[in-house]
C-alpha cells in the first residue's frame, strides 16, 4: 500500500496544496484530499486512482450518483457524500458568476456550466432559463423530467413561471443522454410552438438549447426555428 505518511511532506497532497497551491494537485491528488483518508487495504491516492480510472475520468466521476459512488468497494457512505458536495461547489460558482453577464452577448460560461449540469445526466431533462431585460439570468430551473430519450413539456408550465418571476425572456434547454447535439424533429417543433405561446405572452424565446458531454448545440446559431422572432 502507498502510504502518503511515508511520502516526502512536501509531496503529500495536503502538505503540497497548503506550501504551494491547490492548483499545483493532480486530479487524484485533489480526489485524496476530498477523501481525506484511505482504509486498510488502500491510501487515499490510491482509492483516488481507483475511482478516477473506473470512472473512465473526471467527466465520468461527475456523472455518477451518490448511490454509485457510495457502493464502490472502500468508498464510504460520507466518501460519497464529500465527492458530491465538492462537484456540486464547482457547479454553483459557475451559475454565480453567470448570473452577472449578458448571456447572449457572452454565452460561454454558460454554455460550460449547462454542460457540467446536464451534459452527463442518463435521463432527459428540460430546463427553462429566466432573464430578464439586459439578458442576465433571473432564476432558472429543471421542469421536466423524462425517460432516457423523451421529456413531456407544458408550455403552460413553462410561461406560468416566467410571469411569477416577471421574466422579459426565455431560454430553453435540455440534454440528450445519448450524446447527439443534433435536433429532432420534435425538439424544433417544440420550439416554435413555444415561440408561438411566447408572443402571446409577449415573453421572447431567445434559444433552445441541447446539451451533452461533448458540448451545447444552439437552434438559434445554427438557423433553426426562430424564422418567427
Amino acid at each position: 500500500m502507498e502510504k502518503i505518511k511515508d511520502m516526502p511532506e512536501q509531496e503529500r497532497p495536503r502538505e503540497k496544496a497548503m506550501k504551494y497551491g491547490i492548483d499545483t494537485l493532480s486530479s487524484r491528488e485533489l480526489v485524496a484530499v476530498i477523501l481525506r483518508c484511505g482504509n486498510r487495504r488502500q491510501s487515499a491516492l490510491e482509492l483516488a486512482s481507483v475511482l478516477i480510472r473506473d470512472a473512465g475520468g473526471l467527466r465520468g466521476l461527475a456523472q455518477k450518483s451518490f448511490e454509485d459512488l457510495s457502493v464502490i468497494p472502500g468508498i464510504s457512505r460520507l466518501n460519497a457524500l464529500q465527492i458530491k458536495a465538492a462537484l456540486e461547489l464547482g457547479r454553483r460558482v459557475a451559475y454565480e458568476e453567470i448570473q452577472r453577464t449578458d448571456v447572449v452577448k457572452s454565452p460561454t460560461d454558460m454554455h460550460l456550466w449547462l454542460k457540467q449540469h446536464l451534459g452527463f445526466k442518463n435521463q432527459e431533462e428540460f430546463m427553462v432559463i429566466y432573464l430578464d431585460r439586459a439578458h442576465c439570468i433571473i432564476h432558472s430551473e429543471v421542469l421536466f423530467r423524462g425517460t432516457a430519450d423523451k421529456a413531456v413539456v407544458s408550455p403552460a408550465d413553462v410561461f406560468r413561471r416566467s410571469l411569477l418571476l416577471n421574466a422579459a425572456c426565455i431560454m430553453l434547454v435540455h440534454n440528450h443522454p445519448g450524446g447527439s447535439l443534433s435536433p429532432s424533429r420534435e425538439d424544433i417543433t417544440l420550439t416554435e410552438r413555444m415561440i408561438s405561446c411566447g408572443k402571446m405572452m409577449n415573453i421572447e424565446v431567445l434559444d433552445h438549447l441541447i446539451v451533452s458531454s461533448s458540448g451545447v448545440f444552439s437552434l438559434r446559431g445554427n438557423g433553426f426555428a426562430f424564422r418567427n422572432t
